[in-house]
């Protein structure tokens, strides 16, 4: 079954690398319009967008701080302006462990950045759309929690696991909100993903190498295979399928 997004709109936050880009990429070349948030990857932005036009695709730039509210109400705007209408499909994707700090080195400036770019961001940017996908008769809100919910995440990153748990049960309450309106919420999880900003940034080649190898299907994961399953949340195919997280982690986690 090929998958059809003709003529619904999706936001896509974080999309200018990793995750986010092949998420937008993915859903454009199925045919939705999508709007590519970045916060300073403007380039990186710009040049996606460029490439989903090249390929015949709608794409609109938008740029925010995804921990200021006011800053997502008018990104929001500029979205419906650009798209031409309400977003039908969610990806809140932005993230970030900012950096590893052990919790008895925890400061207040920490602790709230990395729930606000994580959680906050997830929380606000939700109630946003909801009122728009309402009048379109309901839409999918996917939200990027992290293997890290489970386990507690590495090193100087509790808070940061704790973000991420924060996420899928917030996920489930929603989902439970708005599934009147004909809105779906859910979490796609990913374990360790390779050539993604993340790891490049905080994992070292011997961590790497030492996750791989309990991994039961041998490999990191792409950033296209946690895209597929953002795909498939954001299509009919998944129309009976609301408040879960799926795991894309080849076996590194199973629940």
């Amino acid at each position: 079954m090929k998958i059809d997004l003709q003529g619904k709109m999706a936001l896509v936050t974080g999309a200018s690398s990793g995750i986010g880009r092949e998420a937008a990429r993915s859903l454009a070349a199925a045919g939705a319009a999508v709007a590519v948030h970045y916060n300073r990857g403007r380039e990186e932005a710009e040049a996606l967008a460029a490439e989903i036009a090249a390929s015949g695709g709608r794409a609109a730039v938008v740029q925010a701080d995804v921990t200021r509210i006011e800053e997502l109400t008018a990104m929001l705007d500029t979205v419906e302006r650009e798209l031409g209408g309400p977003v039908d499909i969610l990806v809140n994707n932005a993230g970030h462990l900012v950096k590893r700090v052990p919790n008895a080195e925890m400061t207040e400036a920490h602790y709230t950045h990395v729930m606000d770019v994580n959680f906050k961001s997830c929380v606000f940017l939700s109630k946003l759309v909801i009122p728009g996908m309402a009048t379109r008769g309901g839409g999918s809100i996917i939200n990027m929690t992290s293997v890290a919910a489970h386990d507690g995440g590495g090193p100087g990153a509790s808070v940061y696991a704790a973000s991420k748990a924060a996420v899928i049960s917030f996920s489930k309450g929603l989902a439970k909100e708005v599934a009147p309106q004909g809105i779906r919420v859910n979490c796609v999880s990913p374990g360790f993903i390779g050539r993604t900003a993340f790891h490049a940034t905080f994992t070292s080649d011997e961590g790497r190498a030492a996750t791989v190898s309990k991994i039961p299907l041998g490999r990191e994961g792409t950033p296209q295979d946690v895209a597929d399953t953002v795909l498939y949340l954001a299509s009919d195919l998944s129309r009976y399928l609301t408040g879960e997280t799926i795991e894309v982690n080849g076996g590194l986690f199973m629940r």
